[in-house]
Parts: C-alpha cells; sequence; structure tokens
C-alpha cells in the first residue's frame, strides 16, 4: 500500500480534508496491532491518532465523498438524541436501523437487560443530553423537567457566556453505564466560540462570533461508525450555531482507541482508491425564526447540495 507521501504526490487535491481520515485509515491497516474485541470480529488498531479538523464555514458539511454516507440515517439519529429518546424502535419506524441489533431483545438478555422490551437502549446518549442524572425507568418513561438538560445549558452559555471553558456536553454517565445496551463511543464534546476581533467606536460589528466543536470519541470504528459521527456532531454545530446565531467554524475529532474491523480491511483498501471530491453544503429549508430553538428542528429542515460522492461500500456492522 502507498505510503501518505507517495500518495500526496499522486492526489488531484492534496490539502482535501477527507485525506486526514484515508490517510489513518491506510496507517491502521499497515501498522495497527491485531487485538481482540468484544464482537469476536477482531480489529487492527491505534491508540489516540491525531485529531481530524474539517472547516465548517461556509456552510460546508464534511459527509465523506469516497463512499456513500447514509445522511438520512445521521440526521434522524441526530434529531432523535436532541429529542432525549431512547427507543430504537422510533428510528427502526423511520427505515433506520442502525441501533436494531443492539436493541433486540437477543442482545438486550445478553447484556444483562433481557427485562427490557425490544428496542429500549437504557440511558444512552440523547437521556444523558437531556435528562443526566435522572432515574431512568423505560424508553416510555416520561423525563420532562427531571436530572440536567446539558443540551440547553450548552446553548445558554453559547449566548451569554461565550468565553466559558465549561461549555461541554458529555453522554459519559459512570452511574447509568450498567443500565445502557452499548455505552456511548463519541462520549463527549466541547464547544469553543471565537469573538469578532472589536470594531472601532461608533462602527458597527459586522461579523458573527464562530463556533467550533471538540469531539473526544473513546471507540472508533473507522469505516463504518467515523464517517457518521463526523457528519452528525459537523450537524449539530450547524444546529446550535443557527439557534445562538453565531457562524460554524471547525469541527475536531480527537480519538481513543481507532480501529478498523479485520472484515472491513478490503472494502477499506477499494475506499482508499478513490479520490475525494468536493464537500457539500447544507442549505436550511426554514429560518431561524421558523425553526425557534433546538427542538424545532425537523428531519425536513435539512437540505444538501452539491453531494456526489463514490457509490456505497458494503461493510457489516460488528454488535
Amino acid at each position: 500500500m502507498p505510503t501518505a507521501v507517495s500518495q500526496a504526490k499522486e492526489r488531484a487535491n492534496p490539502n482535501h480534508e477527507e485525506h486526514q481520515y484515508l490517510d489513518l485509515i491506510s496507517r491502521i491497516i499497515s501498522t495497527g496491532q491485531a487485538r481482540p474485541d468484544r464482537t469476536g470480529t477482531g480489529t487492527l488498531a491505534l491508540f489516540a491518532p491525531p485529531s481530524l479538523r474539517f472547516s465548517l464555514a461556509n456552510s460546508t458539511l464534511p459527509l465523506l465523498t469516497t463512499k456513500r454516507v447514509f445522511l438520512r440515517g445521521v440526521i434522524a439519529e441526530l434529531l432523535w438524541f436532541v429529542a432525549g429518546s431512547t427507543d430504537a424502535k422510533l428510528l427502526s419506524e423511520q427505515g433506520v436501523n442502525i441501533w436494531d441489533g443492539n436493541g433486540s431483545k437477543e442482545f438486550l438478555e445478553k447484556v444483562g437487560l433481557g427485562h427490557r422490551r425490544e428496542g429500549d437502549l437504557g440511558p444512552v446518549y440523547g437521556f444523558q443530553w437531556r435528562h443526566f442524572g435522572a432515574e431512568y425507568t423505560d424508553a416510555d418513561g416520561d423525563y420532562e423537567g427531571k436530572g440536567v438538560d446539558q443540551l440547553k445549558e450548552v446553548i445558554w452559555k453559547i449566548k451569554n457566556n461565550p468565553m466559558d471553558r465549561r461549555i461541554v456536553l458529555s453522554a459519559w454517565n459512570p452511574k447509568d453505564l450498567p443500565l445502557m445496551a452499548l455505552p456511548p463511543c463519541h462520549m463527549f464534546c466541547q464547544f469553543f466560540v471565537t469573538l469578532p476581533d472589536p470594531v472601532p467606536e461608533g462602527t458597527v460589528q459586522t461579523h458573527k462570533p464562530k463556533l467550533s466543536c471538540l469531539m473526544y470519541q473513546r471507540s472508533c470504528d473507522l469505516g463504518l461508525g467515523i464517517p457518521f459521527n463526523i457528519a452528525s456532531y459537523s450537524l449539530l454545530t450547524h444546529m446550535i450555531a443557527l439557534v445562538t446565531d453565531t457562524e460554524p467554524h471547525d469541527f475536531i475529532l480527537q480519538m481513543g482507541d481507532a480501529h478498523v474491523y479485520r472484515d472491513h480491511v478490503e472494502p477499506l483498501k477499494t475506499q482508499l482508491e478513490r479520490e475525494p471530491r468536493e464537500f457539500p453544503k447544507l442549505v436550511w429549508k426554514r429560518s431561524k425564526e421558523e425553526i425557534g430553538d433546538i427542538d424545532g428542528f425537523k428531519l425536513e429542515d435539512f437540505g444538501v447540495e452539491g453531494y456526489k460522492p463514490w457509490g456505497k461500500i458494503e461493510m457489516k456492522m460488528s454488535a
């Protein structure tokens, strides 16, 4: 396999941000340690590779282009998180089956949660985002006003205290981990607001503050998960920017255990042969006033223009 240096000489656009992702895959396949994993599939892994940084400026959405990413699934899952939902069936009903394996009765019984109904994942991502600290009963419970609404606190701080160093959204709650069908892979993120330079007295400020997001992910499936996660947190940053009247700036992903499943190696080698294409643009179908707050977004609000990826590459999800 070509090294990153030799690849750069052959690239039509060597500065394309997608090459960060492709180069990491190449490095893992070439030098990653063979490791067993909970699924029994086996991985090649590196720990704490350099972070990946993607620009969100000018409405850019870093939706990977060397294979088609299931964008409708990304948006539906993100809105499911924002709603605080923990019921995988609500996604299945929309044709988004990414949580079906972890929500099946067989899987729940295997992890000691067989008393739950099928689809009840426990206090996973959305519950922690919107009700951190609340006592979890089941996916059908009413948690209105219970726990800490971290997402609303993040938005309040960006609006009212943008220099705060504690604008953090955490899905990692050690107390609740035994109740979850799957502990969170993308554990927490921190937002950072870059204020515009001061303008002379008597001059109107025409630049908005810029909003960036750094996300830490403990377990990183490079083949299937990471393209999804990059798109999801980039979209979340765009959403929060819209409701806080800031400009989306950067999304940065820091990984812990970065791995390639053994049965993904050959499909990924095919992907590595493809040249990245231009990232698409995100277009809001409704105005900020029509959407309202973070809970006002709908699936049909998200418009993506100029997405012309290479074809889909089949990879099996390990559960």
